[in-house]
């Protein structure tokens, strides 16, 4: 039998009965070139034009898998840290990387559910949280999805170990009408990874802040409980720099009161960044400092800048950044607070009693 015959019969036993008519077109050609006599390189150059009919047959292929497969990522951190971020992000109201309208940048109204019947139970173990919004018009990055249905992004937090945690998400979107579950293409995952990832940062921050500020105070205590280091440090930073030790004056002496009713600006020659502040991080909090400004007039400038009144119609103050941690007390309008710590969505601050706490950032005047 002819080499070329033989060829042909195995493109046509191999070839799937599913081709496209674009496939099928290039089979015909390849008929005709295989039934001439050819060189070596025509026969290459006809198994080049299969493979290239081939590939987009591949490649849409590849697109179906990409939806339906969610988000699983190990985050290097305690489960119960995780839950707890988790749990404040399913309450934020808003789901992200998708929306309903061009010129909307999320979908908001969502709200924290304990379950939903867009998921089949979860039965793996972990904590699983839910976040809803019904009546969702058309949400872009769902598979044929052209309805009014619910969308749902559910969570899962499982323990991997003492010190990390996996992190299921997935997000469906069932149609009111004909009830039809479509997937998503992992946008809506990865916007609400992303959430999450930069309040575990923002908790890693305050921490290092934390650590920051205690090595400041025993720094601190050292220095009082040493005479000598306490009165090098004096004759540094407490003092005018025309004053002796032997010449300090009852307004010096109040000036050192003053410093050391803010943390960490005993004793400091900075006396513009208070433990725990970073005045380059929260444009909020400027750092003050005019050349030949004393002391006394620096710590006023930094008090009124770090200084806030509660809004109307008061706030709670939460034991930490988190809308489900344990509230210490209520705050009543224009409660002075101090600003101790910084962060995206929370301030940490001492109330004039020395209670310590978390207040959202929109629950304070800005001044």
């Amino acid at each position: 039998m002819d080499w070329r015959v033989r060829i042909r019969r195995r493109v046509l036993a191999s070839w799937p009965r599913t081709s496209t008519a674009r496939a099928s077109g290039a089979v015909r050609r390849c008929w005709l070139v295989l039934a001439r006599p050819r060189s070596s390189a025509a026969l290459f150059a006809v198994l080049g034009l299969l493979f290239a009919a081939a590939l987009p047959l591949a490649g849409r292929e590849k697109d179906k898998l990409t939806y339906g497969e969610g988000l699983l990522v190990n985050i290097p951190a305690p489960e119960s840290e995780v839950a707890r971020v988790v749990e404040e992000v399913a309450q934020n109201g808003v789901i992200r990387g998708t929306k309903e309208y061009n010129k909307d940048e999320f979908i908001a109204g969502a709200k924290a559910a304990t379950s939903s019947r867009v998921f089949p139970a979860w039965t793996e173990g972990g904590k699983v949280f839910y976040k809803v919004r019904e009546q969702a018009l058309d949400p872009r990055n769902f598979k044929d999805a052209n309805d009014v249905g619910t969308l749902v992004v559910r969570y899962v937090v499982q323990p991997q170990g003492q010190k990390n945690t996996v992190l299921h998400i997935d997000a469906l979107f069932e149609e009111d009408f004909r009830h039809g579950v479509h997937q998503s293409d992992g946008s809506v995952e990865n916007a609400e990874f992303k959430d999450i990832q930069e309040h575990i940062e923002a908790i890693e921050v305050m921490k290092q802040q934390n650590v920051e500020a205690e090595h400041e105070r025993q720094e601190q205590l050292a220095k009082k409980q040493n005479p000598a280091i306490r009165a090098d440090a004096q004759a540094g930073t407490a003092r005018l720099p025309y004053e002796s030790p032997e010449s300090a004056t009852p307004q010096s002496a109040s000036t050192q009161s003053a410093a050391q009713a803010v943390p960490g600006m005993e004793n400091r020659e900075d006396a513009g960044s208070p433990a725990g502040i970073t005045p380059s991080a929260d444009p909020a909090l400027p750092n003050p400092g005019v050349p030949g400004q004393s002391l006394e007039d620096r710590v006023k400038d930094l008090r009124k800048q770090v200084e806030r009144l509660v809004k109307a119609p008061g706030a709670p103050l939460k034991s930490a950044p988190f809308h489900t941690a344990s509230t210490l007390q209520s705050l009543t309008p224009g409660t002075e607070v101090l600003i101790l710590i910084s962060t995206p969505y929370w301030y940490g601050i001492e109330t004039h009693e020395g209670q310590h706490g978390w207040i959202m950032r929109d629950q304070l005047e800005q001044p």
